[in-house]
């Protein structure tokens, strides 16, 4: 079974490339489940449910989020619309699971492919220079003891480069694969844990690389050498796909391979 991650979709330029690209990378490698992180996807600020749609339309089975998943109001509603059982698109939206009781949507998607494989998605956040939330060690300890699903897929959205990877070890041998998102700078550290677990620090972002994380250079260098409070506008050159395919076990839940991309126009 293959799986196919791609990191944080930023701005229309983020949603242009991996318009572009997905198609034949999921055609050329076989993919059978694809994943997206679309936390930035809305002008580098949120996701709609318009936009989430397209995402869904283009192939996506899951789309995960992160620390910005509430800029845009919209999406509240749309996660509040289905029930927790539901399989429909607003379901499979997922904002970190380790997020306060109640708040709106999942953090935790079951699903099956078409040729009936289960699997599962947990999307986690970091607490290391991030606001406050639940413990994702805990969170995911508690979310593995009710998944029947062997392949699982963790997005951990953190800051810390040494919380994702203590992640990693902390849940290797338990899920497939634990990807990081967040920092939008792809690591050189993809691999596969000795007990089984893909897994990368941060996947990257997919979006326009002469940037500063994905806004403008000017105006992230004016409230750098300034201090002064400034308008971040998503940027537009030089886009790039970043995104990590994994090789498994569809009977164990074993990752055999890992491999990352990035892809230009």
């Amino acid at each position: 079974m293959r799986i196919l991650f791609v990191g944080d979709v930023f701005g229309g330029a983020g949603r242009r490339i991996v318009h572009a690209h997905l198609h034949h990378v999921v055609e050329t490698h076989a993919v059978d489940l694809v994943v997206i992180n679309v936390e930035n996807a809305a002008g580098g600020f949120g996701v709609t449910p318009a936009i989430a749609d397209e995402f869904f339309t283009l192939g996506a089975h899951v789309l995960t989020t992160g620390n910005h998943v509430w800029d845009k109001r919209e999406i509240m509603d749309w996660m509040r619309s289905v029930p927790a059982d539901s399989h429909e698109r607003p379901r499979r939206v997922l904002r970190p699971a380790n997020y306060a009781p109640g708040v709106p949507g999942h953090g935790v998607y079951e699903g099956k492919l078409a040729n009936g494989t289960p699997y599962a998605v947990i999307n986690l956040q970091g607490r290391v220079f991030m606001a406050s939330n639940d413990d994702p060690f805990r969170a995911a300890d508690a979310i593995l003891a009710k998944l029947s699903a062997r392949v699982i897929l963790v997005d951990f959205h953190a800051e810390a480069t040494s919380e994702k990877v203590a992640l990693g070890w902390y849940l290797d041998g338990r899920v497939t694969a634990v990807l990081g998102t967040h920092t939008h700078i792809p690591t050189a550290d993809a691999r596969v844990l000795p007990n089984g677990t893909a897994f990368q620090t941060d996947v990257g972002m997919s979006g326009p690389y002469d940037s500063v994380i994905g806004v403008e250079v000017e105006q992230v260098l004016d409230r750098f050498v300034t201090g002064m409070p400034a308008k971040f506008d998503a940027a537009k050159k030089n886009p790039k796909m970043c995104a990590t395919l994994i090789e498994c076990d569809a009977m164990t839940g074993r990752a055999t391979a890992i491999r990352h991309f990035m892809l230009g126009e």
